[in-house]
């Protein structure tokens, strides 16, 4: 008779069986999660306060950088914590969790990058046409459509995954819970899971990914059209990086995603793993909005704007006479 004992915890790899190993991962990726934090949180803020920036453009930027820090908070801060603590044991309520918000942040990553290549593409290629198509209301529905679309292909998969009985083991060969090393465990037939993991991924993964290489093509197509200067290298330093970042995101998940599960789990797979949950909230801030000038002056604007309110809050609580009648300088 098959032991098909329900699974009530699960333990998470660890990345290294040393002590001073799992401390120096835990401090190099909190620096990275701080450093990502910080950066989207800067983005987030400085598009939503500078009123110049009310742009189709930096309304889908500062969406993509509240999704990226929400994305990598899902697993980098756990998996810190237990190296720290020395814990590897996760609920199986909090892998379901886990699932879940790595499913969906992913998802919705790949619909933002997707619409974010298609107003790149409308604002270079078709200006002239770009307020019509870059509306309001289009950016705020398609916003709304990716987000109810993550959830319910989250949710989806996260139900079809633990419906399983899980009997083999309950030590997952990853260091955060994913549907590759969750189907591992199962002692049921897993090829229904594989399959609509396998047809879902390559319709809207391909088909995104698809979408975004046709855009950035007409895109090239009209960037070379320019003079040669520094509009030119303006597009290229952004939307070079840009795909370089989609192409890591998209392949190092498919492959952790499509691979037989027959292979066993290696540290590749865990460092891949990292790839398509660390680097896109790393670097999208750095690709689309710190080598962006306007991103750069507005944030430069706002340190000016708060020094000189705190300048002259200081100066005011030593004047309080004089400033009193200087209504003049308040619009300087």
């Amino acid at each position: 008779m098959t032991n098909s004992t329900t699974m009530m915890d699960f333990l998470l790899m660890e990345i290294s069986g040393m002590r001073d190993l799992q401390v120096f991962y835990a401090m190099f990726f909190s620096l990275i999660y701080l450093v990502t934090i910080m950066g989207n949180l800067v983005i987030s803020a400085v598009t939503s306060l500078d009123k110049s920036l009310n742009t189709p453009m930096y309304f889908f930027l500062r969406n993509l950088s509240i999704l990226d820090s929400c994305y990598i908070s899902v697993t980098v801060p756990n998996s810190c914590m237990n190296s720290l603590l020395g814990i590897s044991s996760i609920s199986k309520a909090g892998c379901a969790a886990q699932v879940f918000l790595v499913i969906f942040f992913a998802f919705v990553e790949v619909l933002f990058l997707t619409i974010m290549a298609h107003d790149r593409f409308a604002a270079i290629c078709r200006p002239l046409h770009y307020p019509v198509i870059m509306n309001t209301q289009l950016c705020v529905h398609s916003t709304l459509a990716s987000l109810l679309s993550g959830l319910i292909y989250a949710a989806l998969h996260t139900i079809n995954t633990f419906r399983l009985p899980f009997c083999h083991s309950h030590a997952v060969q990853q260091l955060f819970c994913d549907i590759p090393s969750l189907l591992k465990l199962s002692c049921s037939d897993i090829f229904s899971n594989q399959i609509t993991i396998f047809v879902s991924s390559v319709v809207i993964c391909g088909g995104c990914f698809i979408y975004i290489i046709k855009s950035y093509i007409h895109i090239f197509s009209t960037v070379f059209r320019f003079p040669v200067g520094a509009d030119r290298k303006k597009a290229f330093s952004t939307c070079v990086p840009h795909i370089l970042v989609v192409l890591l995101f998209l392949s190092s998940g498919i492959y952790v995603y499509l691979r037989p599960s027959t292979i066993s789990a290696s540290i590749r797979d865990m460092v891949l793993s990292m790839f398509y949950s660390v680097i896109p909230p790393l670097f999208n801030p750095i690709i689309y909005s710190l080598r962006n000038e306007q991103i750069k002056c507005a944030i430069r604007k706002l340190i000016t704007r708060r020094l000189y309110s705190g300048n002259a809050l200081r100066t005011k609580d030593v004047f309080p006479i004089q400033l009193s009648h200087s209504h003049g300088f308040d619009n300087i």
